[in-house]
């Protein structure tokens, strides 16, 4: 009931700086925790960020705390992950995901971004 649309990946030189979007749609999208995931080419995914709408809730990955920052912005239906110190292992293919409050899953993906970061 809710579709995401991720943008904004590319390449990069390591120490640079990237912003991914998430734009979401769906009759319930506000009441999604919103997310951040990637995976790179021969390892599982993995989390990166979550927050809720408002962005006054926020955790990170241990790999990434300090130089990701994840907001939400409702009134634009869009879910920000800005990227500092970006670092060659940090390429992957970014996705945006959502799961209702109440539940433990992520029930709803993008189609993910490639985000590529040179050495």
């Amino acid at each position: 009931q809710v579709q995401l649309v991720e943008s904004g990946g590319g390449l990069v030189q390591a120490g640079g700086s990237l912003r991914l979007s998430c734009a979401a749609s769906g009759r319930t999208a506000s009441s999604y925790i919103m997310a951040w995931f990637r995976q790179a080419p021969g390892k599982e995914r993995e989390f990166v960020a979550a927050t809720t709408w408002s962005g006054s809730s926020t955790r990170y990955a241990d790999s990434v705390k300090g130089r990701f920052t994840i907001s939400g912005d409702n009134a634009k239906n869009t879910v920000y992950l800005s990227m500092d110190s970006l670092k060659p292992e940090d390429t992957a293919v970014y996705y945006c995901a959502a799961r209702y409050y109440s539940g433990s899953s992520y029930d709803y993906w993008g189609q993910g971004t490639q985000v590529t970061v040179s050495s």
